[in-house]
């Protein structure tokens, strides 16, 4: 296992030119301590665990010192928020500090959150805070235990530096990890600054690294437009099965590489509501649960025309021509899978009039599917526990009869197939109120005991764990006043 001096830091993106960012170092800031840390996260940078309780990776963590061979930047990017251009973003709170490479040849860039003000900082100060900090860290690793393409978070690091907000907080830093943080907004600043060389010059970098099966092609850009396409169609029928909703959409936090990027005012569902918005900011509802499909759709008819320089219109529009029928595809499959179905047309029916008969009822999603797993297929069973969340008895009882008779049709094992939907309908997810008692405790007492217990339960999502039965539970009344907004 590594040691923190044993770690080799190169930048890749520093190595471009200096027009794609800015180098900056961090600010530091007093008195850092360790919140939480992954060990999940860790391992990818085969550090060993012992290094976490070593005081000089805190102050590391915290950007109050640099290793030899990180070169700290600030990348420059611009982006559509709810769909107005915005000419000039970047990492406004978010300083690189280089890339490690693991033992098994996978690069993480390592990336601080929260690590002070940059050249994109906008006016703002550049921190992030405890609150906003521990969801990041708990989604980013919930996501990938669930198996979302996803950043991971290494840990959180603390400090008693107060910053403003609706009220004083303190500050926090997340050390963030991915293979790339490149984003559609780093392609379109270029573009509407008619920089044609830039463009193509990312493209080249971005193919080299992340996608080299193109590198023979003679001409590789509308392949490598239409990989993103597909990996984005995945990553929303991801998003969509699992009930996630993002929160921001905006193209500076879609990922070239169709991860989950940027976690702010994001939720899963609760009560199944197709029109959930969990961005207060996000008045409008562009947001909304149901529209995430239809708004990556539109993201990459921006980023595909800021590729036409290097291709025609036409070519760009066929490249991302196939995103809806593999969304679709995808999202039927995954969700035929949580129901212990095969894909087809009366797998689709019957899921879409599930989940109908879930939002008319206001029904819980993940309980509902998580119950569904063991749903007794015999003709006359009352799945009590299942018919129990749904108001409308005879409504239940119609579709349970036609489900039931699915499954018997298939031959379904119902032991073996509650198994097969228990690895794919989560038992656990993070759901707003469980954060927010972290927080809580975290910001008032300095108890960092419930976020550390709420990871260990969120990387195992799908076991039955007993001992943390009401974290399954549907959220308290309480947590309906739960507001999130851009600045959370």
């Amino acid at each position: 296992m590594a040691t923190l001096e044993s770690l080799v830091f190169d930048n890749g993106f520093a190595r471009l030119p200096e027009a794609y960012y800015s180098r900056v170092c961090p600010t530091p800031v007093p008195d850092p301590y360790l919140v939480c840390y992954s060990p999940e996260a860790l391992a990818l940078l085969d550090l060993d665990e012992g290094e976490m309780t070593r005081p000089e990776l805190i102050e590391t963590l915290a950007g109050n010192q640099l290793l030899p061979g990180m070169d700290a930047i600030a990348a420059l990017y611009a982006g559509h928020q709810f769909g107005h251009y915005v000419p000039q973003l970047g990492d406004g709170r978010a300083i690189l500090l280089g890339e490690v490479k693991n033992a098994a040849g996978q690069g993480w860039e390592v990336q601080l959150k929260g690590a002070g003000r940059t050249p994109y900082s906008r006016g703002g100060d550049g921190r992030a805070v405890l609150r906003s900090s521990i969801r990041e860290f708990l989604c980013s690793e919930a996501m990938h235990a669930l198996g979302i393409p996803t950043t991971r978070a290494l840990c959180i690091v603390g400090s008693d530096r107060p910053v403003y907000r609706e009220d004083e907080e303190t500050a926090a830093l997340v050390t963030r990890l991915a293979p790339s943080f490149v984003r559609f907004g780093s392609f379109e600043v270029f573009y509407y600054r008619n920089q044609i060389e830039p463009i193509k010059q990312l493209a080249d970098y971005v193919i080299a690294r992340y996608y080299p099966d193109l590198k023979t092609l003679a001409d590789p850009y509308p392949e490598f437009l239409r990989q993103v396409a597909l990996r984005t169609a995945e990553l929303m029928a991801h998003w969509q099965a699992v009930g996630f909703s993002h929160g921001v959409m905006n193209t500076d936090n879609m990922s070239i590489l169709g991860l989950t990027l940027d976690y702010g005012p994001f939720g899963f569902l609760d009560a199944l509501d197709p029109g959930y918005v969990c961005n207060h900011s996000d008045t409008g509802g562009r947001y909304a649960f149901d529209q995430q499909p239809d708004v990556a759709a539109w993201n990459l008819t921006k980023l595909a025309q800021t590729l036409v320089p290097l291709m025609s219109v036409e070519t760009a529009s066929q490249a991302i021509g196939e995103y809806p029928q593999v969304f679709g595809k995808s999202y039927l499959e995954r969700m035929a899978a949580k129901f212990g179905l095969p894909p087809g047309s009366e797998a689709s029916g019957l899921i879409m009039d599930a989940l109908q008969l879930m939002a008319q009822n206001h029904v819980d999603y993940t309980i509902f599917l998580r119950r569904l797993c063991d749903f007794d297929s015999r003709e006359g069973a009352l799945n009590a526990p299942l018919r129990d969340l749904v108001l409308d008895r005879a409504a239940f009882d119609a579709w349970a009869a036609r489900y039931a008779a699915a499954l018997r049709q298939q031959g379904s094992n119902d032991a073996e197939r509650a198994a097969a939907m228990r690895a794919v309908n989560p038992k656990y997810i993070l759901r707003n109120h469980l954060a927010e008692i972290a927080i809580r405790r975290a910001a008032d007492e300095r108890d960092y005991g419930e976020v550390n217990r709420l990871h260990a339960l969120l990387m195992h999502p799908f076991d039955e764990q007993p001992e943390f039965e009401s974290y399954a539970a549907e959220p308290p009344d309480w947590a309906r006043k739960i507001e999130v907004s851009c600045s959370s």
